[in-house]
């Protein structure tokens, strides 16, 4: 669940209220996850320079490292699928779970699914 968490922080940041909306949970569900996650040292909260009542979470260093190798982690899985199934026939099975799943889920599979660092 984290790394979903994290995908939606992105490398810009966001606010609790906007990871909220993003990860459709309340601002207080938002929150906890937050408290979590900088506890453990992903994530930390700054003041908005341009408004200095909001504060905007980002994620840390170790925080984006750790996203980065779930990612390569994603990536060697997947290419090992292929390499069992067949990239046309993975292909294929990526096509009918899009087909089953809310159209606004992210696209993990997608080149740049973080966006660039």
């Amino acid at each position: 669940m984290h790394g979903f968490v994290m995908q939606a922080i992105g490398p810009q940041g966001t606010t609790a209220v906007d990871l909220g909306h993003t990860l459709g949970v309340t601002k207080q569900a938002a929150g906890k996850t937050i408290e979590t996650l900088e506890r453990i040292g992903y994530v930390e909260r700054t003041r908005d320079p341009e408004d200095t009542r909001r504060k905007i979470v980002r994620l840390t260093p170790y925080g984006m490292d750790a996203l980065a190798r779930s990612a390569q982690i994603f990536d060697d899985l997947r290419a090992r699928w292929s390499a069992t199934l067949g990239e046309d026939r993975l292909q294929a099975l990526e096509s009918d779970l899009r087909k089953v799943t809310p159209a606004d889920l992210w696209r993990l599979d997608a080149p740049g699914w973080f966006g660039t660092m």
